[in-house]
């Protein structure tokens, strides 16, 4: 695939001979695959989830995280149409408002709820990743525009611990999780992941390479593959590449976010990842202890504590990173392009996050309890 641009960089306005746009030319896979995420997720023509209701949504959540530039990007696509009060628009939009705002809060009646109003399975997935991309996209722009010294006008609030679920048993009776963990966990789907003799021999193959073969999880994403493995391809891009912010940063990072959503999932993965990397196990385990609302940072050392704040301002909703923090980051060290690593780190996992998060729960599998 070739992308024909690069609409980031042109809502951020990046000087092509600057340090920022030498950092994302160094970071050229990840630069690449957001391009290419969202050039699949607005070209496909599906009569499950047409174009103009994509466009529409877009704007919408845009909107809701405060960015205004991405905003009147999807607003003025020649094919942009504004919802309208049918009950499938509707459910649509109150889908994608609880992502927005509250992930958490997602249950599988939600999802019963569109499949009713006539979504598709594929159609349910690619909205998920819709909203998903662009709570992504809009916290890329956000940092991109810190980096170059544009702050917007910030809401003041704190960037406090999320609430997370805190049910017993999950849908289907597993043992849920009630807090944050290092364990490894189970993820169960409240929408049928597609069976594997289902794909075709090229597309198993695309689910054999990123090793998603036996997976509920990437199997129900595949129901859109294209956009799936644009995400895959970003997301290694952001965390699997060499030099800028150690990688137990910016897995660290995903942790962050992940406990300002309340992901216990996503947080018991990437937590583990910081304490292997960082050997600081305790650290890490200080941040999965924070109670909903309290600061995240509280206790740590000084350079994890200005990644942890700018992290957390990053994932609130709309984003409140501010220049202040970022300074705080140049106070510790961290040059470009490893403030550009703990940004892309941290905005995917706005996407990542709220994917896990209304498509299905974590269980403690169990051989796990003792």
């Amino acid at each position: 695939m070739t992308y024909s641009h690069d609409l980031l960089a042109e809502l951020a306005d990046i000087d092509p001979a600057s340090a920022l746009a030498q950092a994302r030319a160094t970071r050229d896979a990840a630069t690449r695959h957001a391009q290419g995420s969202y050039e699949v997720l607005f070209s496909q023509r599906e009569s499950d989830f047409p174009l103009a209701e994509r466009l529409a949504l877009a704007a919408q959540v845009a909107e809701w995280h405060g960015a205004e530039r991405l905003r009147a990007h999807y607003a003025g696509h020649p094919t942009y149409q504004p919802l309208n009060d049918a009950a499938r628009h509707l459910l649509a939009r109150d889908f994608a408002e609880r992502l927005t705002f509250e992930p958490v809060a997602a249950a599988p009646e939600h999802i019963q709820a569109l499949r009713d109003a006539g979504w598709s399975e594929r159609g349910v997935v690619t909205l998920a990743q819709l909203v998903g991309f662009i709570s992504f996209q809009s916290r890329l722009l956000a940092g991109l525009r810190l980096l170059q010294g544009d702050e917007e006008e910030i809401n003041p609030r704190s960037a406090v611990a999320g609430r997370w679920h805190t049910g017993a048993r999950t849908a289907s009776g597993q043992t849920a999780l009630t807090a944050f963990t290092q364990a490894e966990l189970g993820w169960e789907p409240w929408l049928a992941a597609k069976p594997l003799a289902e794909f075709n021999a090229e597309e198993q193959a695309i689910l054999a390479r990123f090793g998603h073969s036996d997976s509920d999880y990437f199997r129900l994403l595949a129901r859109n593959q294209p956009v799936l493995e644009q995400r895959t391809l970003t997301d290694k891009g952001i965390f699997y590449t060499s030099g800028g912010l150690p990688r137990a940063e910016r897995e660290l990072a995903a942790t962050v976010a992940s406990k300002i959503n309340g992901c216990i999932y996503c947080a018991s993965v990437h937590a583990r990842k910081a304490s292997q990397l960082s050997k600081d196990n305790d650290a890490v385990q200080k941040l999965l202890n924070v109670v909903p609302g309290a600061v995240l940072s509280h206790g740590q050392s000084p350079r994890w504590a200005a990644e942890i704040d700018f992290a957390a301002s990053l994932s609130v909703t709309p984003a409140a990173a501010s220049l202040r923090q970022l300074q705080a980051l140049r106070d510790q060290g961290l040059d470009t392009l490893a403030q550009l690593d703990l940004i892309q780190s941290t905005a995917f996992f706005a996407w990542a996050n709220r994917l896990m998060l209304t498509l299905g729960e974590p269980f403690l599998p169990s051989d796990a309890q003792g």
